[in-house]
């Protein structure tokens, strides 16, 4: 697990959000979270699954001091890939506090954490309407495709390192795990 040792904050109804580590008495709400946002509970339980896997960065929103939003970074295979790669999923936040800047806090603030500990990709099966705002671009434009059939928009990369891609291509391997979630379902309502 990646020790985050800044904080992010932003201003919501006149309270302050803080981005930190996920830890152990955050579980249960984290869980909840996941739960809501998605609507049904497999993407709360491959959470479950994932956290304190090699390399898993678990990040959550706290505003109030109430756990609000999650987001889990996990390493994915690239063939050809100079350096480590991870895959944003999933991300999540309570339905009281979407549409209020809290995921994109949480985007911004993992993929710092993920650049400052040296990773060199990151990829997301998401929205193609929020993540290029972060300046993830459509994997097919680097030669990659994901592991499940999606719609090419929605499968989308990010370099943190400059060139990290030049010599890869291919197919994106997700962790094991992630078999029993459907890519279909695995990007939240509005968050």
């Amino acid at each position: 697990m990646v020790t985050f040792k800044t904080q992010e904050t932003l201003s919501h109804s006149g309270h302050e959000v803080t981005i930190r580590c996920e830890d152990p008495p955050d579980i249960d709400q984290v869980r909840l979270i996941n739960e809501l946002a998605f609507g049904q509970p497999d993407e709360a339980s491959l959470v479950d699954r994932l956290r304190g896997t090699d390399g898993a960065l678990s990040l959550v929103a706290v505003a109030q001091n109430l756990v609000v939003g999650h987001i889990l970074f996990t390493t994915v295979r690239i063939e050809g890939l100079l350096g480590t790669a991870l895959g944003l999923a999933p991300m999540a936040v309570l339905p009281p506090y979407q549409r209020h800047g809290i995921g994109s806090l949480l985007v911004r603030a993992g993929l710092d954490v993920c650049r400052t500990s040296g990773h060199a990709v990151v990829v997301v099966l998401g929205h193609p309407e929020f993540y290029p705002r972060f300046g993830f671009v459509p994997a097919v434009t680097r030669e990659l495709r994901c592991e499940w059939p999606v719609r090419p928009e929605m499968f989308m990369v990010l370099e943190l390192r400059r060139g990290a891609l030049e010599s890869a291509g291919g197919l994106v391997r997700y962790r094991p795990e992630f078999s029993d979630v459907s890519p279909a379902r695995s990007d939240p309502k509005g968050s």
